[in-house]
């Protein structure tokens, strides 16, 4: 099983109860290794929405990575995401931020997140639960990736019991 970082949001509804039923979903085709606390986040790119709830979990999974996006869109799709418009509001948002140190990018998936660096919001919740993880293009460890960052969006921590019933 590789290390694989999920990036977890939502900004419609009970965003935190969106937040925890992702987790539990994607439960059921990943072992759950680790979960940052929750983070209420200002949004980024489209500003005009609400803020957003933000979460990082570290996954265990066999899934090849397209594989796995295929089950992340599908969970995006049960809890009632809507693509309307790009950076929009949504129920849900899950992003496969790094898979272990594999870099790839076709047109369907490209990981790294290509914008995972640049965001605070993405930072703050993988520095808590993976600060020395290096990123595969930079050389750099999230650590050094958030001391590094420009982004000053509000990324303020609001819950550090954020779990699954797996854990």
């Amino acid at each position: 099983m590789g290390q694989v970082y999920i990036s977890i949001g939502s900004n419609l509804g009970d965003r935190i109860s969106y937040c925890q039923k992702a987790l539990d979903e994607m439960a059921a085709f990943s072992k759950i290794i680790k979960v940052s606390s929750l983070y209420e986040t200002d949004p980024v790119d489209k500003e005009d929405q609400p803020q957003f709830i933000n979460s990082v979990a570290e996954i265990g999974t066999d899934l090849a990575p397209h594989d796995l996006l295929e089950e992340l869109n599908i969970v995006e799709g049960k809890l009632g995401r809507v693509r309307h418009e790009k950076w929009g509001p949504r129920t849900m948002d899950l992003d496969i931020i790094f898979y272990g140190d594999q870099v790839i990018k076709d047109s369907n998936l490209e990981i790294p997140h290509p914008r995972a660096h640049l965001r605070r919001f993405v930072l703050e919740p993988l520095c808590e639960i993976a600060p020395e993880f290096i990123h595969p293009n930079y050389n750099l460890s999230v650590a050094e990736l958030l001391k590094n960052v420009d982004d000053e969006k509000r990324v303020i921590k609001i819950d550090e019991s954020f779990t699954t019933s797996q854990q």
